[in-house]
């Protein structure tokens, strides 16, 4: 995956804010607690409040946090019930 500014060559289409348009990226982190205290550190609010979500019996805690063209950041650890 490649982020970059716009600059001309890989439009597709008119560019409008919000960008993201409820694109959501899950990025699977180790330490999930780290990178919440560091965006609270930093007064980032979060898109979805921390949870523990079960998918087809994969469990995991996540949040969303935006970034200022609307992506949506999913960060999600492995959670373990035990």
């Amino acid at each position: 995956m490649m982020i970059e500014q716009c600059n001309g060559h890989w439009e597709t289409g008119e560019l409008e804010y919000p960008y993201g348009r409820g694109i959501n990226f899950q990025i699977e982190v180790e330490n999930i607690e780290a990178i919440l205290q560091n965006l609270k550190n930093h007064n980032i609010s979060l898109f979805r409040d921390t949870m523990i979500n079960n998918y087809s019996g994969f469990t995991q805690k996540e949040f969303i946090v935006q970034d200022p063209d609307g992506y949506l950041l999913r960060f999600s650890q492995a959670y373990s019930m035990q």
